[in-house]
């Protein structure tokens, strides 16, 4: 059973690791450099967290959950909203250098380890459906093919465009944003 003091600690502890990892990069993700960041002993963390894949597991479900969550919260609702508003909300979100160096540490994890490339498709399977769900309610008559082809294509248009937007890669830009915007409401209605 777990307590409410044992789950601010556990939340405490990811707080580090995920410090940790925007700090230093996956390779600086040890248990005790986490420990550290978090002014615990290693064994403290350890009770919690006993190996750094214990620890990277729950730490890649609450990154992907809280950013499939504000996902969700970005996929209006009704298929009247307008469609730049969705494209508005995630390219703001770009903006957040801490955010994109989350991601493109998650994406290099990825590459190395399978049980974390699992999880990462994981959550963009679910970020297609919302986008391919909103899609479909804005062209019902569109085949599914098509439709889970335009979310993907979106979505790789959007996370690509943070590399450059973040500051990661480059300068966001007004000139460019508007060509992003453009190109991902041509995607998203397929016009």
């Amino acid at each position: 059973m777990t307590t409410a003091k044992g789950t601010a600690r556990r939340a405490a502890l990811l707080d580090a690791a995920e410090a940790t990892l925007i700090a230093g990069g996956h390779s600086a993700l040890s248990l005790r450099a986490v420990a550290d960041t978090a002014g615990v002993r290693l064994g403290h963390l350890q009770y919690y967290f006993p190996t750094r894949d214990a620890l990277v597991s729950e730490l890649l479900a609450r990154i992907l959950q809280r950013s499939l969550d504000e996902v969700a919260a970005a996929v209006p609702s009704s298929p009247d909203a307008p469609l730049g508003d969705l494209v508005a909300v995630l390219l703001a979100q770009q903006t957040d250098a801490e955010l994109v160096r989350v991601f493109v540490e998650l994406w290099a994890l990825a590459a190395r380890d399978e049980s974390v490339a699992t999880a990462v498709r994981a959550f963009y399977v679910q970020y297609a459906d919302l986008v391919a769900a909103r899609i479909g309610a804005h062209a019902p008559d569109v085949p599914a093919e098509e439709v889970r082809a335009r979310a993907e294509t979106f979505i790789a248009l959007i996370e690509g465009s943070s590399l450059m937007r973040s500051g990661v890669g480059g300068s966001p830009s007004g000139a460019t944003d508007g060509v992003i915007l453009r190109t991902a409401l041509g995607i998203l209605t397929g016009r």
